[in-house]
């Protein structure tokens, strides 16, 4: 969602680990449905209850469209990728640049695959995923996908990752200023007028910059080009539908999928879910009073051990020291190795990648500790490079799409103002994602007034995970989310769950992990009553390492 190429939603973005997607190691369990409510699961599909097999059931849905879902005529040429895992395959695809103008200028995606391994009989066809941004690279996740889900219900499906248009590998790579993440930028939270006015230039500059680079791709970087590659690889598997799996923007691409292409949608889950009614701007102000939450949770978490790391024995007390850090690295950054390599701003940046997966904590107090209480920077330079360094190619994909998705305010009067209403109660994030964001003021794209209306057009059904404590995107999000795609979709909530992506998780939710499972392997849903299906407890939280 909005946020920081983040992980993914934007920072998750970022969801997930935008980076890809946080790197979650991923573990295969297997496919028993469970839930802290006792809510229990049905066959939708008819496999659950013994009236047909998955194989059967997809016969018999392939024959309702006409087609097939599991391909048999590929107009892909696959070949070896080593790089991406021993069992991974990998190809491009020719799409058009402006799908109004088919025969025009076309651009390439990359594309990856871990191949079903089930008889041909057995298999559900394509499952496409995709990690979030937007920007996020999506080859890595076939392979973890593949690994995450139980092993029998991976051996069903070809699992297909993919670079969207403008990202890695896909060509173009979208880059508007390749030096603007290289050194120490200018604090987030700006002291005077003079100071916010350098960083309303330095975005104005980012963006005219992006135009003179990119100008011709710029105006067919939104969602519904996303959604329209995804037919477009679809198409190329030659199956009449295709079954997806993503995580934090991600589901945004699906939710627009879903609306413009219903009937090519065979199954769907949606872990993480943006709101559609908020795209993007009001979403991003969300976004700020949720990780407020997840960096309060983080005072308090470390709080608990101070023991372990001696920040302090209450969240205020951890929540001051962490401040403190700020301040100094504001006045003296840490060196890297061509110069000043951490301010307030990468400082931030690192930390806020512990709003998206609390197994990032203890590297992250440990790297506070060492720096405050010992004056030692190596463990900081650590987490930056693994959690808080930026990529360029991913802020610049991330940028065009939202930009582009709709129109943002052209005012900036109005978003000094809506900033200083978040930051009196919500300072973490409050001016970090106005900059991140600040290009789409000056963008020279601009979308339309209102957001794409989600809706559900006789979809079948769609399993939405979400945590009650998500940052990046908030329950409230997805309730919106699943009210859009009623009746198809259904919810199973993990209650007190604060991490961006509750499936795949390590270690491992084995309740969310077990109607994941059960949804792809049969088309199995919760049955509880809306809007909350099911309910799963969350994982434990993390302790200390060593």
């Amino acid at each position: 969602m909005g946020g920081m190429p983040k992980p993914s939603l934007a920072r998750a973005s970022r969801g997930r680990a935008s980076q890809g997607a946080i790197a979650v190691a991923l573990v295969a369990l297997a496919a028993s449905a469970c839930t802290s409510s006792g809510a229990a699961v049905s066959g939708t599909h008819g496999a659950a209850t013994g009236q047909s097999s998955p194989a059967a059931t997809a016969a018999q849905g392939a024959a309702a469209q006409g087609g097939t879902i599991v391909p048999t005529h590929s107009a892909l040429h696959w070949h070896a990728c080593p790089s991406q895992g021993g069992n991974v395959e990998c190809a491009t695809l020719s799409v058009p640049l402006n799908y109004a103008d088919p025969r025009g200028r076309h651009i390439t995606l990359a594309l990856d695959m871990v191949p079903a391994t089930a008889p041909v009989s057995q298999q559900q066809g394509i499952l496409l995923v995709n990690p979030g941004g937007p920007g996020g690279d999506g080859l890595p996740l076939a392979q973890e996908v593949a690994q995450g889900l139980a092993r029998s219900v991976a051996a069903d499906y070809d699992i297909v990752g993919f670079d969207p248009r403008g990202v890695g590998s896909s060509v173009p790579s979208l880059s508007c200023d390749p030096g603007f993440f290289t050194t120490v930028r200018p604090d987030y939270i700006p002291k005077n007028q003079a100071a916010e006015q350098v960083l309303i230039n330095r975005a104005r500059t980012y963006a005219q910059d992006c135009e003179k680079r990119f100008g011709w791709l710029l105006p067919y970087m939104t969602t519904e080009d996303v959604a329209r590659d995804l037919d477009s690889i679809r198409d190329a598997f030659g199956v009449s539908q295709l079954n997806y799996f993503a995580f934090s923007y991600g589901t945004y691409i699906g939710q627009v999928y879903a609306t413009l292409f219903p009937g090519r949608v065979r199954h769907m889950v949606l872990d993480s879910v943006v709101d559609p009614t908020g795209v993007w701007y009001n979403d991003n102000i969300q976004q700020d009073y949720a990780f407020q939450g997840r960096m309060e949770a983080f005072f308090a978490w470390a709080a608990r051990y101070d023991g372990t790391y001696q920040l302090g024995a209450t969240a205020a007390q951890v929540q001051a020291a962490w401040y403190r850090a700020r301040t100094q690295l504001t006045a003296h950054p840490i060196n890297g190795t061509n110069g000043p390599l951490i301010g307030p701003d990468e400082f931030d940046d690192t930390f806020l990648l512990g709003g998206y997966l609390d197994t990032l904590w203890p590297g992250l107090a440990q790297a506070l500790s060492a720096y405050l209480n010992q004056g030692q920077s190596a463990d900081m330079l650590n987490e930056f490079q693994q959690n808080g360094a930026q990529n360029e190619n991913e802020f610049a994909v991330y940028n065009a799409v939202q930009c582009s998705d709709v129109n943002w305010p052209r005012s900036w009067a109005k978003w000094t103002a809506d900033t200083e209403t978040v930051y009196k109660t919500a300072p973490f994030q409050a001016w970090d994602n106005a900059w991140f964001n600040a290009a789409c003021a000056f963008w020279p794209i601009k979308g339309p007034s209102q957001p794409l209306r989600i809706k559900d057009a006789g979809l079948p059904g769609i399993l939405i995970l979400q945590g009650t404590l998500d940052p990046a995107t908030p329950y409230a999000g997805a309730r919106n989310a699943q009210k859009a795609l009623r009746p198809a979709a259904r919810m199973v909530v993990v209650e007190g769950g604060g991490n961006h992506g509750q499936s795949l998780e390590q270690p491992a939710d084995s309740c969310v992990q077990g109607y994941l499972n059960a949804y792809l392997a049969t088309g199995a849903l919760p049955t509880g009553p809306n809007p909350v299906n099911a309910t799963c407890p969350p994982v434990p939280d993390p302790t200390p390492q060593g």
